[in-house]
């Protein structure tokens, strides 16, 4: 199986991971992981992040996103 974002991130937003309780389960878990930065409201940089248009310039410095685009991860 493909490395999901909550995976590589490591932010603890997917179903029982350490920050659901605090910030919510990611609305990218669990079909969106390997395009995350679609989706509104995921974490980024420990801030929960806007509508994709908004954080389009982040998502394309991300490292995993990068990685999806290349087919390395």
């Amino acid at each position: 199986m493909a490395t999901q974002c909550w995976e590589f991130k490591k932010c603890g937003r997917e179903q029982g991971g350490a920050k659901a309780s605090e910030l919510g389960v990611c609305p990218a878990y669990p079909d969106h992981g390997r395009d995350c930065w679609a989706e509104a409201g995921t974490l980024c940089g420990g801030k929960v992040q806007g509508t994709s248009a908004e954080k389009e310039g982040n998502c394309r410095k991300c490292e995993f996103y990068l990685g999806v685009m290349m087919d390395d991860i």
